[in-house]
């Protein structure tokens, strides 16, 4: 019964109190919309939209995912449907346990500590694993900017290794024999990638709202791009590009809405931010639910507009937005939406790396991590350590790994988080039915159940790859709270 244990509310809720001078509450519900958006519209619209169109195929020719094609409209709204309902269930318990540790807080208050580590080591893959491929689209619309300038990086400097090795391209896959070679190996590496989660760390490492300040820049920037796409996209639509509609059926709706699934986990990172909140029983579930709402509806528009400019199966390209305008013949636009997609993808890298140290700092203050992990910086009162430690390990992943494979791998993670979340509201409705809740959610006994349903059943979605890799992952982590965690644990020593 040890593995199950609970921490009391009450005790989550002390220790944000007490370290209420470590992590400053600065952020409004402005900012935590903002975030939102900042989290949700990057890598998903401007990179992995042409992959859930198209879908997947590997060089042998192999089909990895089947495209929803113009019905990618549907995968949208299956996924702000799926998403709802996770989101209401973030924001009751957002409102009842305002701590920097989501759903391993939640977990941990509802499910019991084995759970709690189990969600946060899954955490720990969703946020690095997300921001590698944040990274590489950033990247890869970056060299599409470059060459508006005349500039061409290397190939074997702006390709990652598992990038060339799993490319359906043979120009991009013959640089696994042309790149120089090291040791008999060839040297490719993502540069323009690996310098993003640079900078990028370097900022955050600056405080939360000067980080907080900068993602509004790039909010208001990138919403300008998308509107400048939809306009003139929206004049030159071919009405035969709609036809077939669903080209591979329901098939190809599911597993569209699966690739794309992984840019909501920016509801998730804004949870992460509740010990830096004001009022977070109020902010957080505007925070959460309002930028739902307004992220969901620019999905939709915007991939009804790119799949009626180009057709469907030419969209399974890195840059899908600039590709379809420089279609039609706009090439000048499509520069413009490339510069808009870098830096809109810049603001999403900010808000995953923003979560990914305060889901260490609520582990090792629990003690299932060590206590170094738990350490702020005086001056800027942010977990400085392990936002040095994350920025250095995503951008060694991003330098060398592939965009389409790790998209798998944070939505199989996220899905799981919101699976739990879901339980979690259920848990505690029924073991502390009277608790205060600033936030209740509607329909609990059918909105908590539909949530957890329709989350698993985009997992089921996902290539059979991504599920063996996350039991592995699971199964390491494991291992690691056995020998580490459960000794240390606060709750266990009393």
């Amino acid at each position: 019964m040890r593995l199950f244990r609970r921490r009391p509310i009450e005790a989550l809720i002390a220790d944000t109190e007490r370290d209420s001078e470590s992590l400053t509450r600065v952020l409004g519900a402005g900012d935590l919309v903002m975030l939102a958006i900042g989290a949700v519209i990057g890598a998903g619209i401007f990179g992995a939209i042409g992959t859930a169109a198209a879908g997947q195929v590997l060089p042998n020719g192999e089909v990895v995912r089947y495209g929803a094609g113009p019905a990618l409209v549907l995968s949208f709204i299956l996924l702000g449907g799926a998403c709802a309902l996770a989101a209401l269930c973030y924001a009751e318990l957002a409102s009842m346990i305002p701590q920097a540790g989501s759903a391993y807080a939640y977990s941990y208050a509802t499910l019991g500590e084995v759970v709690a580590w189990i969600i946060g080591w899954d955490l720990i893959l969703e946020y690095a694993v997300g921001n590698v491929a944040v990274a590489i689209s950033w990247g890869d619309y970056t060299k599409t900017l470059l060459r508006g300038f005349g500039i061409s990086l290397p190939e074997w400097l702006s390709t990652g290794y598992r990038t060339a090795l799993l490319s359906s391209d043979p120009s991009t896959h013959a640089l696994l024999d042309t790149a120089p070679r090291l040791a008999g190996l060839p040297i490719l590496v993502n540069l323009p990638a690996c310098g993003i989660v640079i900078f990028i760390t370097w900022l955050l490492l600056r405080g939360a709202r000067e980080s907080a300040r900068a993602n509004a820049v790039m909010v208001g920037i990138k919403l300008l791009a998308l509107l400048l796409f939809v306009g003139v996209g929206a004049m030159h639509l071919n009405p035969a590009n709609y036809t077939p509609f669903a080209p591979n059926g329901f098939a190809g709706i599911h597993q569209g809405a699966a690739i794309v699934f992984f840019a909501y986990i920016g509801f998730d990172a804004i949870s992460t931010a509740a010990e830096e909140t004001r009022d977070p029983q109020r902010n957080l579930p505007i925070g959460i639910l309002g930028g739902l709402a307004i992220c969901t509806a620019i999905y939709v528009i915007v991939g009804a507009v790119l799949t009626g400019l180009v057709p469907a199966k030419d969209l399974g390209v890195a840059d899908p937005l600039s590709y379809a305008l420089t279609a039609i013949g706009y090439t000048g636009v499509g520069w413009v939406v490339a510069l808009g997609a870098a830096i809109s993808m810049t603001a999403v890298l900010l808000v995953f790396q923003y979560g990914q140290p305060r889901i260490f700092f609520a582990m090792a203050r629990d003690g299932l991590l060590p206590r170094w992990a738990a350490r702020v910086n005086p001056k800027t009162r942010i977990p400085a350590v392990t936002t040095t430690i994350t920025g250095v390990v995503v951008a060694l992943g991003a330098a060398v790994g592939d965009a389409a494979e790790t998209y798998d791998l944070t939505n199989i993670g996220t899905l799981f988080a919101f699976v739990l979340v879901c339980g979690g509201v259920m848990v505690l409705r029924w073991q502390e039915p009277t608790r205060p809740r600033p936030f209740r959610v509607p329909m609990v006994w059918v909105v908590a159940p539909l949530g957890v349903a329709a989350c698993l059943f985009v997992m089921v979605g996902l290539p059979a790859q991504a599920w063996t890799r996350f039991f592995w992952w699971l199964a390491i982590g494991l291992v690691i709270y056995a020998t580490y965690g459960y000794r240390r644990s606060r709750l266990g020593n009393g």
